[in-house]
């Protein structure tokens, strides 16, 4: 295969939870594909891990290291990312003006899927290539047969627009298998939390400590040396809300300029009380540092990395040198 199309869904239209549905898309060359893997796999190797990467499970800082280093080696490589968003409360409306179930109107909306997220990956694909697409298992797919659909649907186009690629072949993964359906679901949880602001928190319970590790491993991802630019690069983002048949590309830099500017006067707030600490209490461990500031030892990786840019280090010296 020479070219391969990972594909992922969160906040199903049919699913009570959350304002809005997401749908993404990766497209990666077979090459690239492997330089990943082969990375990924360093990387365990070195920290000596064997977890998979899903950005809900994201609650610590314990894992710091494989995420940030994975995150900033992919983004570093040649993949392009498309991502949709759709409002559930527009949805709706329409499923009741069309007599239909969420569950009918979500099985509608996969027909227009490759129209939205595919064709946009395979633009620049030369003629003759043959392509695969990635989904994550999923025993509802089958029922709809999204792989045949898919399919027929991408090479309508390709015969259609002239493009001369072929899709091959339609399958379901296990994401335990495959590190780009795990890249695709943390790129996808990223994204959400910034679009929802999920990092604004005025509460201090076990939720809102998972949004900060969540949110300082964005931060400290995205300020590495050129990664913002190459997140804005890599990523496009599309929203539909059903006022037309056009979706609309939003800039995702709207939202990680909110973040950013958020999170940096947080963490000088967080600097300032402890340094102040330091100043009352030298020359004392990072336990000490931890317990005083009121952290949870699943923000010990925070808290070093506060350390770390104190002393004039960086904030990622210690997973950057």
């Amino acid at each position: 295969m020479n070219y391969k199309i990972f594909f992922d869904e969160s906040n199903k239209l049919d699913q009570p939870n959350g304002l809005y549905s997401y749908y993404g898309a990766l497209g990666i060359t077979t090459a690239t594909m492997y330089n990943i893997n082969n990375a990924v796999d360093e990387i365990n190797t070195q920290l000596k891990t064997k977890s998979e990467i899903h950005f809900v499970d994201y609650t610590s800082d314990t894992h710091f290291g494989k995420y940030f280093k994975a995150l900033d080696y992919v983004l570093n490589q040649d993949i392009k990312v498309n991502l949709m968003i759709v409002n559930k409360k527009d949805a709706e409306k329409i499923a009741k003006e069309m007599d239909l179930t969420m569950t009918q109107l979500r099985e509608l909306f996969y027909v227009k899927l490759p129209e939205r997220l595919f064709y946009g990956l395979t633009r620049d694909i030369e003629v003759g290539k043959r392509v695969q697409i990635i989904i994550d298992e999923n025993s509802e797919y089958e029922k709809i047969d999204l792989e045949r659909k898919l399919e027929e649907q991408m090479n309508a186009h390709s015969a259609y627009r002239n493009k001369g690629y072929k899709v091959s072949d339609v399958v379901q993964a296990s994401s335990e298998k495959s590190t780009l359906l795990q890249i695709i679901d943390v790129f996808m949880g990223i994204i959400i939390f910034l679009f929802e602001s999920q990092y604004k928190s005025d509460t201090v319970d076990d939720d809102s400590v998972s949004k900060l590790v969540k949110s300082d491993l964005i931060y400290r991802t995205l300020i590495h040396n050129n990664n913002l630019e190459k997140f804005h690069q890599k990523i496009s983002l599309y929203k539909w809300d059903g006022e037309d048949d056009k979706i609309k590309k939003i800039h995702i830099s709207d939202y990680t300029g909110a973040f950013l500017i958020y999170k940096t006067r947080y963490d000088i707030q967080e600097m300032s009380k402890l340094e102040k600490i330091r100043l009352q209490h030298p020359e004392q461990d990072t336990r000490f540092y931890r317990e005083q500031m009121g952290y949870k030892t699943r923000q010990l990786k925070t808290l070093q990395g506060y350390i770390d840019e104190l002393n004039g280090l960086g904030r990622n010296h210690f997973f950057s040198s």
